[in-house]
């Protein structure tokens, strides 16, 4: 077996993989692979479990079977070949039957901790390679957290050590697929790319690999570890990437195989766009057969690629997400929302299968799951009683459990449009009794939102707001965002204008002037929406037949408290109007608040909580305010709109005619 190795020494040089001992110092990388001015240049890095070594090359050459390594993270075959418990022997021509391997995945799914898929391994009697693997896939994704392991000690249980043992001396008989999932499965461990396991399961790939016999699910596995092991300029990865063919004859497991390998780093920076398009292509043929957990990796793989120019294959993807809403698991279901709120997708039928199950799951899903439900309502401006008045109840059972960020995402959606549940007194109470007790762990902006998203349902945290006025917090919402943002400085405005509107009583702190803005509307996202172009043209022109001239009306005019009126129409005492240019003898203002579509949820007739806030604090500072919702005015011919404006408008005097 040495010589075997011996003799590969000059195929491992072609994958990026050095002979030479770790020294040197901590370096956080995996082992990378780099191209110069045409030539390869290679620095290897040996993982441990908490840094990795930079292999120089100034030492003498490294015999493949010795693993220099820290002895709680690296696997090896040291100490392993002689009185190891227990020993595995993996069967070549008794092969286990379908039935059999089906009944060993769903053990190996069931296993909810490390221990437990060690007690199955030591309990199988037949095992093929590939079972093999899929015992460490599951402990990877069981001790998988980032960029390392909970425990790295799981990787020298014996169990473990004599399985990975096994796989190293009998790593030449493996099939394509026992090799290729086994070198993945190694990656996702972060074993030692060194040792002699990873060693020999990657110059077995190569071999296989150079034979060019892989299936299109081997090579992106294939590619997926050598991803990890030598980075996107791998030489052994762009070799992968020649084999894999236009996808118009792959199977579901092929092509999810595939937008995972591209996921993972391949398809980043429009590298392979046209294998990437042709997927997409073919994707939209297959999406009827697709599970959840093939739709919810579908999507976030297009997510994780910013793939925007596949919008036809997100609405395939989420018409099929319809009828699979009662069955996603929860992380599913958090990928498939985040997703759809990433495209700024809805579907009318999507919208209708989640309210019929959010009732059901609000007490027992995920605390992460509940909460993108509620933002993924509030960011397609969907207002859904059904769904807001299900999660309401929960929260005030589960809120104590909740993050302080889950805590403000919810209130931030029922705060978008301003509504209240029936049980709103609770939901309060509820929230009034987070920030008491959890005051000290809300990040400055997290605070933020969550009392500005209160004062949108007319809630006025008084007790809480000297908090965000202090100097001293004022300072770290700067230092967490770079400098405040025109939306923080905005959302503070807006909260201290409230306090001196609403709640005369309030005497704390005031919120000093270099922290106010001028204006609430911005580009982005904004306190206020601007008025919708081809409604106010046709407002505008009735208004001009109505008021005898332009000059008779002001258009987007900022007022001194920071909101911006579609139109302004002043009146003397005795009810005329005046030009808008002119400031003397002004009796009362009239706002006109001429309301498009995009003021109001998609759903409903009902004013964002932002435009009724507007609304609200006009009225209170002395304005006279007239809504022209756009399903109103709409309806309006040219004679009935000037008609329509006058009722609105004056609607206890007689109109004359210009």
């Amino acid at each position: 077996m040495a010589l075997k190795l011996i003799q590969r020494f000059p195929l491992l040089g072609q994958f990026g993989i050095l002979r030479y001992p770790p020294v040197g110092p901590v370096l956080p990388s995996r082992l990378l692979r780099t191209r110069s001015e045409g030539q390869s240049s290679c620095v290897g890095y040996v993982l441990t479990s908490s840094s990795s070594k930079k292999l120089q090359s100034d030492y003498g050459i490294r015999n493949l079977t010795t693993i220099v390594k820290e002895p709680s993270f690296v696997v090896s075959s040291v100490g392993l070949h002689k009185d190891s418990s227990p020993r595995f022997r993996l069967t070549r021509l008794h092969q286990p039957t379908a039935a059999e391997d089906q009944a060993f995945q769903q053990r190996l799914t069931n296993c909810s901790s490390s221990r437990q898929v060690f007690k199955l391994l030591r309990s199988v009697e037949i095992m093929s390679d590939t079972m093999a693997a899929a015992a460490l896939h599951r402990v990877a994704d069981l001790e998988q957290e980032g960029a390392s392991l909970k425990d790295p000690t799981v990787l020298e249980n014996d169990t473990l050590r004599a399985l990975c043992f096994r796989l190293e001396q009998d790593s030449g008989w493996l099939t394509d697929a026992g090799i290729v999932s086994t070198l993945l499965a190694g990656t996702r461990l972060f074993m030692d790319p060194w040792s002699t396991l990873m060693v020999r399961l990657v110059s077995e790939s190569q071999e296989r690999l150079d034979r060019g016999q892989m299936s299109v699910r081997q090579l992106c596995n294939l590619g997926q570890a050598m991803l990890a092991i030598g980075g996107s300029s791998c030489v052994m990865l762009e070799q992968v990437m020649k084999q894999i063919q236009e996808p118009a004859d792959w199977s579901l497991e092929d092509l999810i195989a595939a937008y995972m390998l591209m996921q993972g780093g391949v398809g980043q920076d429009g590298k392979y766009h046209h294998l990437l398009n042709a997927m997409h292509t073919h994707a939209r043929k297959m999406t009827y057969c697709m599970d959840p957990p093939a739709v919810s990796g579908l999507l976030g793989a297009l997510v994780s690629l910013n793939q925007m120019q596949a919008m036809p294959l997100v609405i395939s993807l989420c018409k099929q997400s319809v009828h699979h809403v009662p069955h996603f698991a929860d992380d599913e279901l958090t990928a498939v929302l985040g997703a759809l709120m990433h495209f700024g997708y809805s579907d009318h039928d999507f919208v209708e299968a989640m309210e019929r199950y959010v009732p059901q799951m609000a007490f027992t899903s995920h605390p992460e799951t509940v909460t993108m439900v509620m933002q993924f309502f509030g960011r397609r401006n969907i207002l859904s009683e059904t769904v807001f008045d299900a999660i309401a109840e929960s929260f005030v059972y589960r809120a104590d459990d909740y993050s302080t960020s889950q805590v403000t995402r919810q209130i931030m959606a029922l705060g978008k449009f301003g509504y209240l549940p029936p049980n709103a007194a609770d939901v309060f109470r509820k929230v009034e009794t987070i920030l008491c007790t959890r005051l000290s762990h809300f990040q400055p902006r997290t605070l933020l939102n969550l009392l500005h998203s209160c004062t949108l349902m007319e809630r006025f945290p008084v007790n809480f707001v000297p908090k965000v006025f202090n100097n001293f917090f004022l300072q770290e919402l700067q230092e967490e965002s770079t400098g405040l943002d025109p939306i923080a400085m905005a959302q503070l405005t807006q909260l201290y204008m409230t306090l001196k509107l609403e709640c005369p009583n309030y005497k704390g702190l005031r919120l000093h002037r270099n922290y106010r803005v001028k204006s609430f509307l911005t580009s982005g996202r904004s306190l206020e929406t601007s008025v919708d172009g081809q409604l106010y043209n046709s407002v505008k022109n009735g208004l001009v037949r109505l008021l005898g001239a332009r000059s008779n009306f002001g258009s987007k005019v900022l007022t001194p408290y920071c909101y911006t009126l579609d139109v302004e129409i002043k009146l003397d005492e005795e009810g005329y109007v005046l030009p808008a240019s002119q400031n003397d003898d002004v009796h009362k203002r009239i706002a006109l608040c001429i309301d498009g579509q995009k003021r109001f949820a998609t759903n409903k007739r009902q004013l964002l909580g932002k435009e009724a806030t507007k609304q609200r604090h006009l009225r209170l500072l002395g304005y006279e305010v007239v809504q022209v919702p756009y399903y109103e005015f709409e309806l309006q011919n040219k004679t009935s709109a000037i008609e329509y404006l006058h009722q609105k408008i004056f609607p206890h005097t007689y109109r004359m005619s210009w």
